[in-house]
């Protein structure tokens, strides 16, 4: 099907369009650049989808003192990325022309060090950055490392597939390992790109879930997608609410605002769990006395493994989480980020490359 001819169509230019973050805080610039070569051991993926995660906004906007550094200038952002192979290096061997492929945040990992041989690879000290230290995937093409590449199901679109490679790993790993019991309550706070997904992975967990936002849109959205109780934070006592049901056992934050982390805090009952995935530009504090009280434990969770994404794409694939997007072309990416900066966007929206 994506033969010799297919590929010639695809390559005939070695211009690609992308939009490209020149200055902290300014828009993108669209623009016509040069498409990436790959190397031996690397694939060209012709991208077809990409989220737009509020990460990206945050490092557009040089929110986050310790990654303004590791920024590479100027930079195509993006991290959730879905397309299909259609160049590959002479040492490829796992990837054919025409599969269908994503690239994660973890963009490579040495493989060597310490957390690498225990498993957690996404905790590598020498690890790349997809859109944040190389060139990410707000881009007709971009070049990955084969052995860092997943495939994607047969069964996922291209916009279903691309929400899951960080909003879906992220929340997955975060709940795994958060070794939620089925009956448990599990409190979420933010029904965004990340929340949505996590409403529909504590369900799968058999937790009693409950969502916390400020906008009825979203809760709607999170009660089509099997949240048990739905709280708008602007009207209600979310704390009075949760408490009075005796505490939640894991409150999952994916707010980036401080405020959500105040108030989930607060939810949570003795020896529960406060998940933290939301990464507000500012610090969070929480009083040790009550930490000490309730044996509150504070676990965080940094994106995830390449196992932990095949999980949660395989779960897709069996229709068990469902990503709701809406999609928009590259040129409207100044407007998307203007939505995400003002908390408008429900679910997940994903840049469409035809």
């Amino acid at each position: 099907m994506f033969g010799p001819r297919w590929r010639a169509l695809v390559l005939e230019t070695e211009a690609m369009k992308a939009a490209v973050l020149h200055e902290f805080k300014k828009a993108l610039v669209i623009e016509e650049i040069v498409r990436p070569l790959p190397d031996a051991n690397e694939v060209l993926i012709q991208v077809e989808a990409c989220g737009v995660c509020h990460s990206d906004l945050h490092v557009a906007d040089g929110d986050w003192p310790q990654f303004t550094s590791l920024t590479k200038m100027p930079l195509i952002p993006g991290h959730e990325i879905a397309g299909r192979v259609v160049e590959k290096g002479g040492a490829v061997r796992e990837f054919q022309i025409g599969d269908r492929v994503g690239v994660p945040w973890i963009y490579w990992t040495c493989g060597e060090c310490e957390f690498c041989r225990e498993g957690s690879e996404n905790l590598c000290a020498r690890q790349k950055i997809t859109g944040v230290t190389v060139d990410g995937g707000f881009a007709e093409f971009i070049k990955a490392p084969a052995s860092h590449a997943v495939k994607i199901p047969d069964a996922l679109s291209a916009a279903q597939a691309a929400p899951l490679f960080c909003a879906g790993v992220t929340v997955y790993r975060a709940l795994k390992h958060a070794r939620i019991s089925a009956g448990q309550r599990l409190a979420i706070f933010g029904i965004g790109g990340l929340g949505h997904v996590a409403v529909q992975v504590g369900r799968e967990l058999g937790a009693e879930v409950i969502a916390v936002d400020v906008a009825d849109e979203k809760l709607h959205l999170a009660e089509t997608l099997g949240a048990a109780t739905c709280l708008n934070a602007a009207s209600t006592n979310v704390t009075k609410a949760l408490r009075a049901n005796g505490g939640v056992h894991v409150a999952l934050v994916t707010s980036a605002a401080k405020v959500a982390y105040d108030t989930a805090f607060a939810c949570v009952r003795p020896a529960g769990t406060l998940l933290a995935v939301g990464l507000p530009a500012e610090n969070i504090s929480f009083p040790p006395i009550l930490m000490a009280a309730k044996e509150v434990r504070i676990q965080a969770s940094a994106v995830g493994t390449r196992q932990d994404l095949r999980e949660v794409l395989a779960l897709a694939g069996r229709g068990k989480i469902h990503c709701h997007v809406t999609t928009h072309p590259l040129s409207d990416v100044n407007r998307i980020m203007d939505r995400l900066r003002q908390g408008q966007v429900p679910g997940r929206v994903v840049l469409f490359f035809s």
